[in-house]
């Protein structure tokens, strides 16, 4: 931690000595409300470690609360279901209990989506990470019936087995499960065409506290609204998501990808908009403002750097990658050298140099590309969010999606409002080492638009996180709706988006899912408070 903070402070010029986080043992948290039955086993549990890691999810705010030994709304019981049977026991028993049940899997939220803040009513948290199998392969159209508790490396595990990959990536991968992604329409791997979770399900099924709930397998339907669509984005409010069918693929083996540098940011917004309504589908289209490209080591701080990939597993995309990097070019925009991976080789190889020694992990030596870099700090930035709490640095992000027409004014509107909070809130302002860094870049790219992800880094106020950061979330996020975007692209609504959701969503549809919940849960068991009111 001590070299962490030094790190730090060399690198951003803020963040003070590191503290340590208090220790469980020195944590209080309020006697459960509820006992665990003993008729069912070890279904319920009443342990201060299960209880507390269940407590919150893994916002910045709730890392700084946890940090300080801040529990104040744990689960009373954690119930750990081994089959279906099992959560509709708890289900069950719940509501006689007069009880909310909130579905867990990774605990990824960072919305607030798993925090019981529910008041006296007692809090069951239901974790579904012992359902975690792969049950069922369908190789003939490439589908697999997976359990919801699986993780992305348990789920990838099984179906490597294979052959097969759902090619489901979310930051959160190492942790979050299936059935999360599904119950917040979680971002996956793909930034263009399968954006999201909801592209590669098939089928989910469901218990909920009047019955079982699953649709029929199949490639589409126009037999009404969509029984899977209505899961899909509910956050738990009207079933457990148990199992769900999802599209698989072989996994992919040519592979082709480079980096472009602009020197304008608008330039780049073109080329972007020009590849994905030329319909060439890359894998990866990810757009990095100059400044989130120096933060994340992937470039020097004086171009905006596109990155972009292409895979497949039948076929050489060589081709859609030189049309994309001809089309970066038109917009003044300068490609590092491509690099390509073989089935045949299966190693990366770059054009002119094919014969190159590779290291380890199938790249060629020496080939410290961007795209790498920024892989690697896209994927241990949730890690180092428990360091910058304990070195005083607030960090937080933002994301939404916008319209290419409304893009330009939208972006600068937006960073505009966070810079200024940030200054105001932290008392730090300018450019330069020192200064709080607010940060952009293109998560996912349409023919029709873009989702933009907005990161902060600033010197924190010790003891008043918390309160920072929801002055920060407060303004940015009333930019974001004022603006026409969507409160969240991908990080689902949780009880903190609450209110921007209510805002952006139509009064008449709010009515409808109220109806919904309201016979499928009459009680209201199912994670009140989030998307509705109780």
């Amino acid at each position: 931690m001590a070299e962490a903070a030094a790190g730090i402070r060399a690198r951003f010029g803020f963040g003070g000595e590191a503290k340590t986080a208090v220790p469980l043992a020195e944590v209080e948290v309020r006697a459960p409300r509820l006992k665990a039955p003993e008729a069912f086993g070890d279904l319920f549990t009443a342990d201060k470690y299960e209880r507390v890691s269940r407590a919150m999810g893994k916002a910045y705010r709730d890392v700084v609360r946890g940090f300080y030994g801040r529990f104040e709304n744990p689960p009373d019981l954690v119930a750990r279901p081994r089959d279906r049977s099992e959560v509709e026991t708890v289900l069950s028993w719940a509501e006689a209990e007069g009880a909310a049940v909130i579905p867990f899997g990774g605990g990824t939220s960072v919305v607030g989506g798993v925090e019981p803040r529910l008041g006296d009513r007692p809090v069951v948290t239901l974790d579904l990470r012992r359902i975690d199998r792969l049950v069922e392969v369908d190789p003939t159209s490439l589908a697999a019936r997976i359990e919801a508790g699986a993780t992305g490396p348990r789920l990838e595990e099984q179906l490597r087995g294979h052959g097969l990959t759902m090619r489901c990536y979310p930051q959160s991968f190492e942790y979050a499960t299936l059935g999360g992604w599904i119950a917040t329409r979680a971002g996956g791997h793909f930034a263009t065409k399968e954006t999201h979770v909801d592209d590669l399900v098939e089928l989910v099924r469901a218990v909920t506290p009047r019955g079982s709930w699953e649709s029929r397998r199949l490639p589409g339907s126009g037999a009404g609204p969509s029984p899977d669509r209505m899961l899909l984005g509910s956050e738990g409010i009207l079933g457990v998501i148990t199992d769900a069918w999802v599209r698989v693929r072989p996994r992919p083996e040519w592979k082709a990808a480079a980096t472009v540098r602009f020197e304008r940011f608008g330039d780049a917004c073109e080329a972007i908009r020009e590849i994905v309504q030329a319909g060439l589908d890359p894998a990866n289209c990810r757009l990095l403002e100059a400044a989130e490209a120096e933060m994340t080591g992937a470039g020097d701080g004086k171009s905006h750097l596109l990155l972009l990939a292409f895979e497949s597993s039948h076929h050489p995309v060589d081709a859609p990658l030189a049309i994309a990097l001809a089309a970066a070019k038109d917009h003044r925009g300068i490609a590092d050298e491509p690099r390509y991976t073989a089935p045949l080789t299966g190693r990366k190889i770059k054009q002119g140099l094919r014969n190159r020694p590779t290291n380890e992990e199938g790249a060629p030596k020496g080939d410290d590309s961007a795209a790498d870099s920024w892989r690697g700090a896209f994927f241990l930035a949730p890690y180092l969010r428990d360091t910058f709490v304990a070195c005083g640095v607030l960090s937080e992000t933002f994301e939404t999606a916008m319209t290419w027409d409304r893009l330009e004014e939208f972006h600068a509107t937006v960073m505009e409002t966070a810079r200024r909070a940030v200054a105001e809130v932290t008392g730090t302002a300018g450019e330069g080492r020192g200064a709080p860094l607010v940060t952009c870049r293109f998560t996912h790219a349409y023919p029709d638009g873009v989702a933009p992800y907005f990161t902060v880094l600033a010197p924190a106020i010790r003891g008043g996180e918390v309160e920072q950061w929801d002055e920060i979330k407060a303004a940015v996020s009333e930019a974001l709706i004022d603006g026409g975007g969507t409160i969240t692209h991908h990080h689902a609504v949780g009880r903190d988006h609450r209110p921007w959701y209510d805002r952006q969503r139509p009064g008449p549809f709010a009515a409808a899912l109220r109806a919904a919940k309201a016979e499928l849960d009459p009680a209201a068991i199912l994670n009140p408070g989030v998307l509705l009111d109780p």
